[in-house]
């Protein structure tokens, strides 16, 4: 479920488009609270607890110079490719699967009031939305919601656009595949999927022979998508879809760009078949 505001004014705009979930998350005194039970996903606290679960990891990558160093210096460069696909003004509604350190929220955001729309950030950490909501403006036009993305709290075509940012490669398998048949289940027709994220460097890129054993160690899951195109983790109608992809930084980095229009008619009930089977 969505947040619900308990200070008035100064609550972000509020979208009601959850329908279910795990936890009810409150805004209260610029603060949060979450009522009834909800546990985040076990493999996040066992694996991620350094990154992103507990508060101290927070505060330590909450700083945009340290993204940039981890992605090489080229965190500007893929953001600018995540909006560039969305437009400067985002008229409708806008998901964004997990939050994200740094700004991109914020102007995903910015461009959602200047076309009118909403933007919807579900987590599955109640942490990183406090973190999101202390970087929005007051009068930012987003609901957060807390809840796994392998079990996405929307109805069925909710949204114009959804961006996952660095967040399949953090996965064990079957959640990336849930993500993703989720991702496009509450995509409407038309809509835009837009995906960033790790792949397979070139042979000659330092990183391959640097980054792949550091990857490996700290985010076990990464190396699959390394070693395998996105589509393997999509419901299968959807895996000959047309889809666009641009690489960054010799290969290490991709941009997957997917519109519903070019296999909805074919894929949205198998899409809700493997959302089905995955839950």
């Amino acid at each position: 479920m969505s947040i619900t505001s308990t200070t008035g004014a100064k609550a972000p705009a509020i979208t009601p488009r959850a329908v279910s979930g795990g936890g009810v998350f409150h805004q209260k005194n610029q603060g949060f609270e979450v009522e009834g039970a909800y546990a985040p996903p076990a493999y996040l606290q066992k694996y991620y607890w350094w990154t992103y679960v507990h508060p101290a990891a927070v505060r330590l990558f909450e700083r945009q110079w340290l993204i940039d160093l981890i992605l090489w210096g080229n965190y500007e460069s893929l953001r600018e490719a995540a909006l560039d696909e969305f437009g400067e003004e985002l008229p409708g509604a806008t998901l964004q699967i997990a939050c994200v350190y740094g700004d991109l929220s914020a102007r995903i955001a910015e461009r959602a009031k200047a076309g009118g729309g909403t933007l919807d950030v579900v987590d599955a950490l109640p942490v990183q939305l406090k973190n999101l909501r202390a970087k929005l403006p007051e009068d930012a036009p987003v609901s957060l919601t807390a809840s796994s993305s392998a079990d996405l709290p929307f109805t069925d075509a909710s949204f114009e656009r959804v961006l996952l940012f660095f967040l399949l490669h953090e996965m064990p398998r079957d959640v990336r595949e849930a993500t993703l048949a989720h991702a496009l289940r509450v995509l409407k027709p038309g809509g835009k999927l837009v995906i960033v994220d790790y792949a397979k460097p070139r042979l000659w890129h330092p990183a391959r022979w640097i980054w792949y054993p550091i990857i490996g160690r700290l985010e076990p899951f990464a190396k699959e998508l390394w070693s395998n195109d996105l589509r393997v983790f999509m419901p299968e109608a959807w895996r000959n879809a047309k889809m666009q992809r641009s690489s960054y930084f010799g290969g290490l980095y991709q941009k997957v760009v997917l519109e519903k229009d070019a296999a909805s008619a074919l894929a949205s009930p198998a899409t809700r078949d493997a959302v089905a089977t995955a839950e």
